[in-house]
């Protein structure tokens, strides 16, 4: 059975190569009953999509209007 380190390793390693069918069946069997993990690789698919909105000058898209307080513009 995989371990997390071996788990999180594997899913950066899939940013940079294709992984074997076997690498993939493992990692998604250790994902699907680890929530650690799955709460990384969550993490790491957001990252990626800030990461590359950043790239292209997009960044000011990915902020969510609700999760912005009005600023007083007296201070």
């Amino acid at each position: 059975m995989m371990n997390c380190r071996d788990a999180t390793s594997l899913m950066s390693e899939a940013q940079e190569r294709p992984l074997s069918i076997a690498e993939r069946v493992s990692l998604k069997l250790h994902v699907i009953m680890c929530s650690g993990c799955q709460n990384f690789k969550n993490q790491m698919g957001t990252l990626r999509l800030m990461t590359r909105a950043y790239a292209k000058g997009e960044a000011s898209t990915l902020i969510c209007k609700d999760n912005i307080e009005p600023m007083d513009k007296s201070s």
